[in-house]
Parts: structure tokens; sequence; C-alpha cells
């Protein structure tokens, strides 16, 4: 199937959005080594210099940016196929880190970078077309068939159950309940964010739709389920460790996310069983990657630090403009055994 112009626009923004976000936390890392060497405290023992660090500032203007082009990269592309390249950010990390921070990646780690990058391929080779939209209220259209309010009326009763039954007796015990809810609420986040970023699309190429309601509830269901995301992401961390949590929830994320996108805006309606087939599987492998990756880390973590007594995982989470990846970097942000009090770091 030929490539289509928003496609590649799509598949453009999506690999800027993660070199820019994989290479933020190695600025961000770097100008918080510049901080602590300047004043002598650093921010994981309550020291705040960084908030004076050029550097820091440079790196959280990238993140910025590289957010903004992933929220964009919805309103060109399928979810298909914006969504599992968000793993391409963790190998910029990955590959920064060992030149820059000089922390070592492992040959299991260089197979696991390039797994990532050979399932994106299959990914961006078969993704389906985008389906050329004219208003928001043709969204909605498809936001209200019955398929999809299905799927919504069943994430929404899981949310709750697994909120107020699940979560206070196995929360603390459990990590698929807190991801869970994460997982689930993003899938509906990333088909809100790409209903409201075509509609500002439209509007910028003169089709007003900000004076449809429909375009604002989108807005709204948007900031909930972000909301909701961040508040039980951070509850996952702070109870599991980072190198469990991210794996899950990454599988989990993507799983439904494209799950969603396939009811609600038809994505395969039209592509060949092989096509489907080929997507499926670089998802998997991109996955299997991604685990690798992982898995390599924590094992170095785990064999440098043994003489320290476990911190609490980070708190930071991404905050993605729809694809929901909201914790790929977090490993990265945890530097090597001279930096363990910069675990805490990031608390901003």
């Amino acid at each position: 199937m030929g490539f289509s112009t928003d496609n590649l626009k799509g598949l453009v923004l999506a690999l800027l959005s993660s070199g820019f976000i994989g290479a933020s936390f190695i600025i961000k890392k770097k100008g918080l080594r510049r901080a602590a060497a300047a004043s002598g405290i650093r921010a994981g023992v309550g020291g705040y210099s960084y908030l004076l660090e050029p550097l820091w500032w440079a790196g959280m203007i990238t993140m910025i940016v590289g957010e903004v082009a992933n929220f964009v990269a919805y309103a060109f592309a399928p979810a298909v196929l914006v969504t599992p390249l968000g793993a391409l950010s963790i190998i910029v990390s990955a590959v920064l880190a060992h030149f820059v921070l000089k922390e070592k990646l492992h040959s299991l780690g260089i197979l696991g970078c390039v797994m990532c990058i050979a399932g994106s391929v299959v990914i961006v080779i078969h993704a389906p077309q985008e389906r050329e939209i004219s208003s928001v209220q043709e969204i909605w259209k498809l936001a209200t068939q019955t398929a999809f309010l299905l799927y919504v009326a069943s994430v929404i009763v899981l949310v709750f159950v697994l909120i107020f039954h699940f979560a206070p007796r196995y929360g603390h015990t459990n990590v698929l309940i807190y991801t869970g809810i994460c997982s689930l609420m993003g899938s509906l986040s990333v088909m809100s964010v790409k209903a409201l970023g075509t509609s500002l699309k439209l509007t910028f190429e003169g089709m007003n739709q900000l004076i449809y309601p429909q375009t604002w509830f989108f807005m709204l269901v948007v900031l909930t389920c972000v909301i909701t995301q961040m508040d039980y992401l951070n509850k996952a961390l702070d109870t599991f460790n980072t190198a469990i949590v991210s794996p899950i929830y990454y599988v989990m994320f993507t799983t439904l996310t494209i799950l969603a996108s396939v009811i609600m805006f038809k994505d395969w309606d039209g592509q060949s069983m092989g096509s489907i087939i080929s997507e499926i599987c670089g998802f998997i492998v991109v996955l299997s990657g991604t685990i690798l990756l992982h898995v390599t880390k924590d094992h170095d973590r785990n064999s440098s630090r043994s003489m320290y007594a476990p911190l609490s995982p980070s708190l930071t989470t991404r905050l993605c403009g729809g694809n929901g990846e909201l914790l790929k970097h977090i490993d990265e942000e945890m530097g090597s055994s001279e930096d363990i009090c910069l675990r805490r770091q990031e608390l901003y």
C-alpha cells in the first residue's frame, strides 16, 4: 500500500518526537550533574540549584518540543503507526547515555535496539492509510458508533472496578492493578487526543472547529484521562520496580490503544490479512526489544548497586500528547552508581 502524504508527515513527526524526548533526558541529566557540581547539593537530597541551570531548562524545552510533535503526529497518522514508534525514544536515550554519560550499552541492549528498529520498520511499511476527516462532527459519529461506545463502557466499568474494588485490596501487591488503570484510561486519552489534534489541524486549515461543542468535549476527556493516568502511574512507580512497571505498561497501553483505534477509526478496514499480521508481528518485535532493554538495565543496576539500600523509584513520568507512553525513559533518568542520589531528582 502506498504511503500517503499525511502518513509521511505523521511518521516524520513521530520520529522527531522520539528523538527530542530521548535526547531531553540526557540533556536534563547533564544539567543536573553540572548543577550538583557547582552547588555541592544534589537534587536527590533537597537541592534545587538545577532550576538555575540553563542546560536543565534546555532539556525541559527539548522534551516539550518532542511532546508537541507527538501530539501533532496523531492528527496526521493513525495511532497504529504513531503509538508503537514511541519506543524509539528509548533507543535514543540508551545510545546517547552510552556516548555522552558513559553508561555502558551491553550487547543485549544493542540487540534490543536493533529489534525496536526492525519492528518499527515493519510497522511503517505496513501501516494503514489515515482516513480523510473533514470535521469534528465526523469524528463524533465515529466516537458514538455502537462498537466504540461498547468499548468505552467496558473501559469505564473496568476502571471503576479496579479503582474501588481491587486497588484498595491488591494495589500494593499486584502490579497489574495500577498499570491496568493507566493503560485503559490511556487508550481513551489517545483517541481523544487524535480527535482534538485533527480538530485543531482543520481549524488551522481555515475550517474552524472550535465552534462545535464536540471539540471542547474531547479536550475535557483528554484532561480527565491524563490526570487519572498520571495519578495511578505515580502510584505504580512508587510501589513497584520501574523495570517491571515499564514493559508491562508499554504492552498494555500500546495494545489497548491499537485496539481502540481499530474500533473507532477502523484502521484495518481495507487492509489485507498479510498487512495486518505484519503490523502485529512488528509490534511484537518492538515490544520484545523494549523488554530486553529494560531487563538489561535492571540487571546492570542490581549488579552495580548491590551495596546500596534500595530506593523508591523516581516519580517522573512522561506526559505524552496522547500516545500515553508515560514512563519509557524513567530508567534512562536513573544514572550509574555514582549518581544514585539523583533518582528522586525529577519531582518538578
